[in-house]
């Protein structure tokens, strides 16, 4: 078993080591957490549900230890990553109420009772990205749990800290050894034994369309069940007839949180071509006002990029652009990138067509409702998105048109952890969150009882 470096994305610099598992401790674990699983399905729903509740209580009380942890290994701004800490917490509690909900269904048949039961899967393997480190291993471990599978997860060996941190507060609030681990260590190691190994029976992985697709090809020689939350390119649509003050000062937080480094990120700006010039004006002073600062300071609005590397890869995509403006960052070491606005010439630029993951956003003009959906599916992707109008019949018309999982109208939210968040077309596949996904970690039964003599 190796180590790896952790580095602070905002000084650059390596503050600790943490194990890299190999796959005999990849194996290992896997057979642990199918051991557990026999135990663990038996756990009476409603205990069940109050040892995810005391879960829930544990990590908040640790809060801002998590949120100072994330700070760090990420370069998230504090207030971002208190949000995140309290999302874990919120999801656990929002799923600590399935277990006694988890209702099957009596069917009418002739000659007797046939009733469905939603059974567990087994052990459930969970491949974190390093964007959002937290919630998004929340979304997979909570409803796995609590619909009564064992879970490994392995974080993204940039950020491992926090999902070892919440590994930990796991077992410190009471739930039974084996039934949560953390697997710190490379994906082509340990993901990949996630697809590989028999006894996992499904595998959630948020990151990019690439290796989500060689996860996806990797399961189907076992018929495993996947989730997957890819990339996306999403649009803002913003109709003359808007409030466009609003629509601009909403703007660069919705591409630029997290230094653009979020799937969700509506990095291309569609604006109707009469409100083109006025729009622009108006955004200007929007970005240049956000707040790129030290993370750990209440008042930043974005930090770092995660690496070096994502920095260049950033930087890549500026070459031979049209820059109409820029934000600024701190003269210090790190990964910083300033938020920019870039004016595409066509919708064939590279900058509109790419997912960038950096404070960047594209912006192009449209002539009109038919023009703007056209534009917007013009992409691979479809994850998430916005657009801005005041007239009811064309939100509901250009809504419904839009090839997007999730799509907010005078507003850029994406993820709100009782609804639904997945993707179309090459974003992913399957819904985390809200109501329904807990069945996905479950397999229908039907049983029948004769009642004939």
């Amino acid at each position: 078993m190796g180590t790896t470096e952790v580095i602070d994305p905002a000084t650059g610099e390596v503050f600790t080591t943490v194990p890299s598992l190999g796959s005999a401790e990849t194996d290992a674990a896997i057979e642990r957490a199918r051991t557990a699983f026999g135990e663990w399905r038996q756990v009476s729903p409603g205990d069940r549900a109050r040892l995810l509740r005391r879960f829930a209580a544990v990590v908040e009380d640790h809060l801002e230890e998590l949120a100072t942890l994330e700070v760090r290994n990420a370069g998230h701004t504090i207030g971002n990553a208190r949000w995140e800490a309290g999302n874990v917490r919120d999801v656990l509690n929002y799923y600590a109420g399935a277990p006694e909900r988890l209702s099957g269904r009596q069917i009418p048949v002739p000659g007797g009772v046939d009733v469905t039961f939603h059974e567990p899967l087994g052990v459930v393997g969970i491949i974190v990205p390093w964007n959002f480190p937290m919630p998004i291993a929340g979304w997979g471990f909570a409803p796995a749990l609590a619909a009564g599978n064992t879970v490994v997860l392995k974080p993204a060996e940039l950020t491992p800290l926090t999902a070892i941190r919440l590994g930990e507060l796991a077992l410190e609030a009471g739930l039974p050894e084996h039934v949560f681990q953390v697997l710190p260590g490379k994906g082509s190691v340990v993901g990949q034994r996630f697809v590989t190994h028999p006894a996992v029976r499904k595998v959630c992985f948020t990151g990019s369309t690439e290796v989500g697709k060689s996860i996806m090809a990797g399961c189907a020689d076992q018929v495993k069940r996947v989730t997957l939350e890819l990339g996306g390119k999403s649009a803002n649509i913003i109709f003359a007839d808007a409030d466009l003050s609003a629509a601009a000062a909403a703007a660069p937080g919705a591409v630029f949180d997290n230094a653009g480094q979020d799937c969700c990120a509506r990095s291309r700006l569609l604006i109707q071509e009469s409100v083109y010039d006025r729009f622009l004006e108006l955004l200007e002073p929007a970005v240049r006002r956000f707040r790129v600062l030290d993370p750990s300071d209440d008042s930043s609005e974005m930090g770092p990029l995660i690496s070096a590397g994502q920095r260049d890869a950033v930087t890549s995509y500026l070459e031979g652009s049209d820059i109409a403006f820029r934000g600024t960052v701190p003269e210090a070491n790190g990964w910083w990138f300033p938020p920019t606005v870039l004016l595409a010439r066509s919708n064939a630029d590279r900058h509109w067509r790419e997912e960038i993951f950096g404070p960047v956003v594209s912006v192009l003009p449209f002539r009109d409702e038919e023009d703007a959906i056209r534009l917007a599916n013009d992409t691979e992707y479809g994850l998430s998105g916005s657009l801005w109008t005041r007239d009811v019949g064309r939100a509901l018309r250009v809504s419904r048109a839009v090839e997007t999982g999730a799509l907010s109208v005078n507003s850029n939210s994406s993820v709100r952890y009782w609804t639904p968040f997945g993707g179309m077309k090459q974003s992913g596949l399957g819904r985390e969150l809200g109501p329904d996904a807990l069945l996905s970690f479950t397999d229908v039964k039907n049983v029948f009882i004769s009642t004939g003599a």
